[in-house]
């Protein structure tokens, strides 16, 4: 197996681990409105969130960025229970062709959520001669595996609201504060004072 192939499986295994469901669980809270006819606007938010993670994760991995780790762990369950609660105030998606509040959470929460995998990249890293083609497959991987639970869960949703007849707007709503539960739990877990 060649380095490229190496990382981006890393990558997938590192979205797909239900070890690190918290990418999971955001990935789902981002994408609780919508249905399978959303999936350009599905597609944005699952891209505009491995950009975010992309571009800490690079800086980090060069160490150009440093925050402690106890802190991220933390910031990581807020910014799912944050979208979470943001689907639940909101649970339609919006119409029309103005940029949605998902997207700049997507990225911006993508942030930090590259923050939380970087020192083990870092390590693995460390040992490659150039780290771009690694990273780049790396996080092509974790692209690769967030269409994948995107995939998934739409898969879900249209057999619960399209054929079993769920309310849409009630299962964003059930999915969204199962979501909540589970962040503030983590919330609890990981509090860094």
């Amino acid at each position: 197996m060649n380095t490229f192939e190496l990382y981006f499986k890393l990558g997938l295994q590192h979205i797909l681990d239900i070890q690190g469901y918290d990418h999971i669980l955001f990935v789902l809270a981002l994408c609780a409105v919508f249905t399978g006819r959303d999936w350009k606007k599905i597609l944005i938010l699952v891209t505009a969130f491995t950009i975010g993670h992309s571009l800490t994760l690079a800086l980090a991995t060069f160490k150009i960025v440093n925050i402690r780790s106890d802190v991220i762990e933390f910031l990581i369950p807020v910014t799912i229970a944050i979208t979470a609660f943001m689907t639940i105030l909101k649970p339609r998606p919006t119409s029309g062709r103005g940029v949605q509040l998902n997207y700049f959470f997507a990225l911006f929460f993508g942030l930090i959520h590259g923050l939380g995998f970087s020192n083990y990249l870092r390590e693995l890293l460390g040992k490659e001669a150039s780290i771009w083609q690694p990273l780049l497959a790396f996080n092509l991987g974790l692209e690769a595996g967030q269409l994948v639970i995107v995939g998934a869960f739409l898969l879900l949703t249209s057999i619960l609201v399209g054929i079993a007849g769920v309310n849409k707007r009630d299962w964003a709503l059930v999915v969204s504060s199962m979501v909540l539960g589970v962040a503030l739990v983590l919330m609890l877990e990981t509090k860094f004072w």
